[in-house]
């Protein structure tokens, strides 16, 4: 998915959190809802600004920033 055209990021706007299409909904927020167990419809139906899009472009944002992103260990830890 083009996440791309979906998720804004604007300095003034919710702190430069990700947003969906410029509006105050937070990518963070989404997967807060979904995480705590709100399906696709919940969220849709106390949300009527989101589609099933936007939500699909939250969670292929999460998955391409968790692809990407670097562990850094410090010495002392280890892997387990």
């Amino acid at each position: 998915m083009n996440y791309q055209k979906i998720i804004t990021i604007e300095p003034g706007k919710r702190g430069g959190k990700p947003c969906i299409r410029g509006i105050r909904i937070t990518v963070g927020d989404v997967l807060g809802w979904l995480a705590a167990g709100m399906t696709h419809h919940e969220i849709i139906d106390d949300y009527p600004d989101l589609t099933e899009e936007d939500i699909r472009a939250c969670l292929a944002y999460a998955a391409d920033k968790e692809r990407n992103a670097m562990i850094a260990f410090s010495r002392h830890e280890t892997v387990v």
